[in-house]
Formats: C-alpha cells, sequence, structure tokens
C-alpha cells in the first residue's frame, strides 16, 4: 500500500515539476519579449533599423500576454503537487531541538500529533477550494487579460489539495499503525522510501 502512495506522490511531483518548468520558460519568454519590444522601440526612436524594428513589432514580438494570471494558476497548482512527496517521505522542515532528546516513543506520537493536523488542514483546504471553484463557476468568473474562466485555476489547485490530503491522511493512519506496532514504517525526516 505504502508503495502506491509514494508513486502517486512522486507522480504528482513530477506533474508539478512539468508545469513549474513550463511556467519559468514561459517568463523567460515573456521577460525576453519585453526586452526585445523595449529595445525596438528605442531603436525607431533612435532612427536605427527602423524597418528591422518596425516589422519584428509588428510580428507581435513583446510580453506573453496574461504572462501573471498563468503564472498564478500554475504556482498554485505546482504547490499542492508538491505537498504530497514532502508528506511521505518526511521532508517538511523541522525543528527538533528538544525533540530529537526525547524518546522514540514520545517522537512517533509527536509524528502522529502533526500528522493528523496537516491532514485536517489539507481535507479543510480542499473543501475550501471546492467551494471558491464552485462560486467563480456561478459566476462564470474569468481572467482579465486572457479571459479563462478563473474556476480552471481552482480545479487544477483542487486536483493537487485533493491527493495532497488522501497522501496526508494515508501517512496519518500509518502513524499510528507505527505507534501501535511500536516501530516506524514511515520516514518522518528523510527521503521517500524505495
Amino acid at each position: 500500500m505504502t508503495a502506491f502512495f509514494v508513486k502517486l506522490a512522486r507522480f504528482s511531483a513530477i506533474l508539478g515539476g512539468l508545469v513549474l518548468s513550463a511556467l519559468i520558460l514561459l517568463i523567460v519568454v515573456s521577460v525576453a519579449g519585453r526586452g526585445l519590444n523595449t529595445l525596438m522601440h528605442e531603436l525607431i526612436a533612435a532612427g536605427f533599423l527602423i524597418g528591422l524594428a518596425r516589422s519584428l513589432l509588428e510580428a507581435g514580438v513583446g510580453p506573453v500576454t496574461g504572462d501573471f494570471e498563468l503564472v498564478e494558476a500554475g504556482v498554485a497548482f505546482a504547490i499542492f503537487a508538491f505537498l504530497p512527496l514532502a508528506q511521505i517521505s518526511g521532508a517538511h522542515a523541522r525543528v527538533d531541538v528538544l525533540s530529537s532528546r526525547l524518546p522514540p516513543a514520545f517522537n512517533r506520537t509527536l509524528d502522529l500529533a502533526w500528522d493528523l493536523l496537516f491532514a485536517v488542514v489539507l481535507v479543510v483546504i480542499a473543501w475550501r477550494l471546492w467551494g471558491g471553484m464552485l462560486g467563480k463557476m456561478r459566476y462564470n468568473e474569468t481572467t482579465m487579460l486572457l479571459q479563462f474562466p478563473v474556476w480552471w485555476a481552482y480545479a487544477a489547485s483542487l486536483i493537487g489539495a485533493c491527493v495532497a490530503a488522501i497522501v496526508a491522511a494515508y501517512v496519518a493512519m500509518v502513524r499510528i499503525v507505527e505507534i501501535a506496532a511500536g516501530r516506524s514504517i514511515l520516514p518522518s525526516d528523510q527521503g521517500a522510501p524505495g
């Protein structure tokens, strides 16, 4: 069962990484286009290479329209897409100045408490994303420049949040089993199990 959830978490992280990579490429293209657009206007103002500058401007050289809208939607999805792998591998940031000196049984109980809280928070976030998405659908809200429905971004984030909530709930259940068995099954401070 753990292998399935690890694969799900890795798939989610890979998908998030692909979306993030596409967003990085989009930003590079947009910034380069904005810079070229400015340069072409300066060339025209200076009376240098006017024909080339005008033809590039007429071809549409400039920033990507709505780049910030796409980045906003994509980053929200990517954040939720990375959470499952961090959760199942125990890779969240930890401050264990005191807990490292406490008995393993106490640390397992502490891990359970945090993992239960994290699962509840992710379920609440997914629930509220669902409500927000329904509201955006009901009012047909669109983005300012691209005019794509805002609920699409909510839906993408909701998918990531649901996967994160499911993985977090599984991790919390495994922590309960760990306490009952008196041994560790999942890592609590290292990379994902192979």
